[in-house]
């Protein structure tokens, strides 16, 4: 039987928090659905077996791991069946990402960004401190700071937060709605024997590995328009409209069309991880995103600044 129940770095939006945002890092917690004998520390140590960062009984000690009220956790703590403990995830080392955001945009409710490629959004295995919403978090003191919709790490463009817990669920109400308008640009092979545009539609679910996607025969459930913007050689610059929001949608839309984004090392083959090479990033960019304001009427649009790198 389980002893615990991970969650995310982020806690609920209206749930009491009993550690701040520290450095731009909010805490992660744990629901423990299991007494155990041994005490906290061999608990946390058994847990996270084999994660990197500074030891649990130092954590401790500092007092940044903490019960439901606030109240610091020691080494020799119960460890009980209902329990919710809250902790700081720590990295002691980290790559600098050689990146640098935009901010294209900031209102009482939202903020728009203009991310980087190989930047993640936020925090995962490796990255924590060099992801966009702790960058963001520690640059601009926005504590209730979250993205209402994901951009992959090796994509570049517009992506949008929101920092109001007021208003947030209206806004991302959009995206469920699917009245968002999403543009994305593409550097791939040139692709013979359409006509432009045109409308790719499949049904996509999860791969054998866990962090890619492929098709299969089926009713569709994903669906993108391909525009052609320009061709030089043997290589195009490609528009494409999302009209779904599936994970690695365009990737796998183009790699299945023949035509895969160039340096992607996902689609039609999963490459060997190549950890901190910033050499050859994928040339797929959010452009932009077009709404009418929930709140206001109002119509907005926001466009990214950067460009494709033409080989």
């Amino acid at each position: 039987m389980s002893r615990f129940v991970r969650k995310g770095h982020q806690a609920e939006a209206n749930a009491f928090v009993p550690l701040p945002v520290r450095d731009g890092v909010a805490p992660s917690y744990l629901w423990i659905t299991e007494s155990r004998p041994g005490g906290m520390l061999a608990f946390l140590e058994e847990r996270f077996a084999g994660v990197a960062g500074p030891p649990w009984r130092e954590r401790l000690a500092r007092g940044d791991v903490v019960d439901a009220t606030g109240e610091p956790l020691r080494a020799d703590s119960h460890v009980r069946q209902g329990m919710r403990i809250w902790y700081y995830r720590e990295l002691e080392e980290e790559t600098p990402i050689p990146f640098e955001e935009t901010i294209l945009f900031q209102d009482e409710h939202l903020l728009v960004v203009d991310k980087p490629h190989f930047l993640p959004m936020i925090p995962t295995g490796r990255f924590l401190r060099e992801t966009l919403l702790v960058r963001l978090k520690r640059k601009l003191a926005l504590p209730h700071l979250t993205p209402i919709h994901r951009l992959d790490r090796e994509t570049a463009g517009v992506v949008i937060f929101s920092h109001n817990l007021a208003t947030r669920g209206t806004y991302q109400s959009m995206f469920q709605k699917r009245v968002i308008r999403k543009t994305y640009e593409a550097l791939a092979p040139a692709l013979e024997g359409r006509e432009f545009p045109f409308t790719y539609r499949s049904r996509m679910v999860d791969g054998e590995k866990f962090f890619v996607m492929k098709n299969e025969p089926g009713e569709p459930n994903s669906e993108t328009v391909v525009e052609l913007i320009e061709r030089r050689g043997d290589l195009a610059r490609y528009r494409l409209h999302p009209h779904t929001g599936r994970k690695h949608q365009l990737r796998l839309h183009m790699a299945s069309l023949g035509v895969p984004i160039l340096n992607d090392t996902f689609y039609p083959v999963a490459l060997p991880c190549k950890g901190d090479d910033f050499s050859a990033p994928l040339q797929l960019l959010a452009r932009s995103i077009a709404f009418e304001d929930p709140l206001t009427g109002e119509a907005r649009s926001f466009a990214s600044r950067r460009e494709l790198d033409w080989p």
